[in-house]
């Protein structure tokens, strides 16, 4: 197999590819300006939630006693 050969194929692939993805990129980007300016402000406004440390302390436990009881069951399901 000529390796030139593979490279150039690739970068084909490749090229085409890259058409599909811009294609699809100009089509989003004509919705937003579609929609006008509020859209682009709603999508920019939208902040992450964060989650305070009482209740990840909160999930954290509730995780770790449901593990414990898996393997207590898989521990005893084990010994009989």
């Amino acid at each position: 197999m000529d390796l030139l050969a593979a490279i150039k194929r690739e970068e084909r692939k490749l090229a085409k590819e890259l058409g599909k993805l811009q294609h699809q990129l100009n089509g989003v980007r004509a919705a937003a300006r579609a929609l006008g300016s509020k859209a682009s402000r709603e999508v920019t406004e939208v902040k992450k939630q964060a989650m305070s440390a009482a209740a990840r302390a909160k999930i954290s436990k509730a995780t770790k006693a449901r593990w414990a009881k898996f393997r207590a069951e898989k521990s005893k399901k084990g010994k009989t």
